[in-house]
């Protein structure tokens, strides 16, 4: 019913306090209060996790009373700040994972792959899942973890761990694999599922960085400042490594098969964002379907703990049916973004009633080349922006890229774009059918890259899109799960002959996703963005008044916490563990 991170209501992003405000949309959505719970679940043992702690010790620079080794600091919370006096059920962190795309899935029977820096202690598991019953048989423990690896080189190439690894998957393409032989020493295969960091390579353990001293020895170079330029060199690791990523996975798929005989391979934990490994993984791995839940990090894995208590307490059956989208947070009425918008003294159009109106002009403003912040509905829940909190743009202009990047955005220039696209006409822009095979499962929630087609039949091209290798990272709208957006899909192909848009994440760099449309008005003042859509409500950006631009800084500054600010401050050289 419901679902939603701690970050889009606090600002603070990638928050890993306790989620209170998240915790209470929820039981609003719901319509219930914490009375009315029948459990609270929790996607992590906190006693598995000490002993882990405890075999690390204390990292450099820790406290020496070590608050931080506190089993009990979880339920204590939930009990008191959540005011819960009911039935806490925990889960091991990776069943967690893996329930949480098991049982969104719609499979009877599948195989199970999870991968991420750290759960208790495994990083890695194997399983076979059929029915309601999920069977983890083998996993990876740390410190042996790919999550850690990708994360150390992200540290390495300049970027902040927890965060930037996408950065370095989008890099990636610009680079050649020259540097294979280097990640293949940091990391070596083993039998079955198995795999071993060479750990003289690594200081995550107890050190203040991801790496140790001989691996910037091991590549020749000194560690990128953060910042500073990228060069050749830093585009030849990142694609080194994702390379490497792609061999070890498709490799461990192919023992992952053999060992369950399963046509459908389920996809969870961080290392399942990389989208460009789960093509390789679906195209050229052994499995038929493969399905990976939108959230597929630790913000999703409370869908697996919550699942998981669903059928520990009796649900109406075991298993919940298949995710068709991912709208699960909260929505806004058109009726309320109005009165909002008319207290703040600012102008806009009014289309309430007139939907078909706003669509023909927002695709008219697209067309002309405008960007269009667009709010609607419920916000998504996981990394992806799906046409609910979305920046909106022709992918026809070969600038456009540039510009999202530079003046929209506010990031770095070699960042690709997604396209959205209308599902009747995505089999004539992109490769993503098999021979023999279904829909892809992950194309609507932009899980997977493919290779972008050029056609005689079809001119048009897509530079917005297109990444540099060719490919891009579709999201497929289906116009019975999305009407509204769809409905935008289809004014602006009659205007311009094109069924795409660059869809992207409605939120400047640093920020998270905007939830409210306070949020989205406060992101609209202080980027590039040309129009806003609220709802109903058209705001063009030559009808702000000069000095809003101003005072919404002041505004967001004002809102976030001591903590806020400490966060924005960490160097973000280190994996979190605690």
């Amino acid at each position: 019913m419901a679902a939603a991170a701690e970050e889009r209501f606090s600002r603070v992003k990638h928050d890993p306090r306790l989620p209170v405000a998240a915790f209470r949309f929820c039981l609003e959505a719901g319509g219930i209060d914490v009375s009315q719970l029948d459990a609270v679940a929790y996607y992590e043992d906190p006693v598995k996790k000490l002993s882990r702690q405890l075999w690390a010790g204390a990292p450099v620079g820790g406290s020496g009373d070590l608050p931080w080794l506190d089993p009990g600091g979880p339920e204590r919370a939930i009990r008191e700040r959540l005011g819960f006096e009911g039935r806490l059920l925990t889960y091991d962190h990776h069943q967690s994972h893996a329930a949480s795309s098991f049982f969104f899935s719609g499979f009877d029977e599948a195989a199970v792959f999870t991968a991420d820096g750290v759960g208790e202690w495994a990083t890695t598991t194997y399983g076979h899942a059929v029915g309601t019953r999920i069977d983890l048989f083998e996993a990876v423990d740390f410190p042996h973890s790919l999550g850690l690896l990708y994360s150390t080189l992200t540290s390495y190439l300049g970027f902040r761990v927890n965060g930037g690894e996408y950065k370095v998957m989008g890099l990636a393409p610009y680079g050649e694999p020259r540097f294979l032989d280097a990640i293949f020493q940091l990391v070596g295969m083993r039998e079955e599922g198995q795999f071993r960091l060479n750990m003289r390579h690594f200081d995550f353990v107890h050190g203040q960085r991801m790496y140790a001293p001989s691996l910037p020895a091991l590549f020749g170079q000194p560690p990128r400042e953060p910042e500073s330029a990228i060069t050749q060199f830093h585009q030849d690791v990142a694609r080194s490594l994702q390379l490497a990523l792609e061999e070890i996975l498709l490799e461990k798929m192919a023992y992952l098969h053999g060992r369950t005989g399963a046509k459908n391979l389920c996809l969870a934990g961080g290392v399942a964002l990389n989208c460009v490994a789960n093509g390789r993984i679906r195209r050229e791995g052994p499995f038929e379907q493969v399905f990976v839940q939108p959230a597929a990090g630790d913000s999703g894995a409370c869908l697996g703990a919550a699942a998981l208590a669903w059928g520990e307490l009796g649900g109406r059956s075991g298993k919940p049916s298949a995710m068709a989208h991912t709208a699960l947070g909260p929505a806004f009425d058109g009726d309320g973004v109005a009165r909002l918008l008319t207290g703040c003294g600012l102008a806009f159009e009014d289309y309430r009633g007139r939907t078909a109106a706003l669509l023909e002009e927002v695709a008219r403003r697209l067309a002309a080349g405008e960007v269009v912040g667009w709010f609607h509905g419920p916000m998504e829940h996981g990394p992806r922006a799906l046409g609910g909190r979305s920046i909106l743009a022709s992918p026809l202009d070969p600038g456009m890229r540039e510009r999202l990047n530079k003046k929209v955005k506010k990031r770095e220039g070699f960042r690709p774009f997604a396209p959205a696209v209308l599902a009747e006409h995505a089999a004539a822009y992109f490769d993503l059918g098999l021979p023999g095979q279904t829909d892809s499962l992950l194309a609507p929630f932009m899980l997977e890259t493919c290779q972008v087609l050029a056609s005689p039949s079809r001119p048009l091209d897509l530079p917005a899109v297109t990444h540099v290798d060719g490919s891009a990272r579709p999201q497929v709208v289906d116009p019975a799960v999305q009407p509204r957006f769809a409905a935008l899909l289809q004014a602006f192909h009659r205007r311009t002959g094109c069924p795409v848009l660059v869809n992207t994440s409605f939120n400047v760099r640093g920020e998270p996703i905007v939830c409210t449309p306070v949020d989205a008005l406060s992101c609209f003042g202080v980027s590039g963005l040309d129009v806003l859509v609220l709802e109903d409500c058209l705001l063009d950006r030559a009808a702000v008044p000069d000095h809003w631009a101003d005072l919404l800084p002041l505004w967001r500054q004002q809102e976030r916490s001591g903590f806020a600010r400490e966060a924005q401050g960490v160097s973000g050289a280190l994996y979190t563990f605690v």
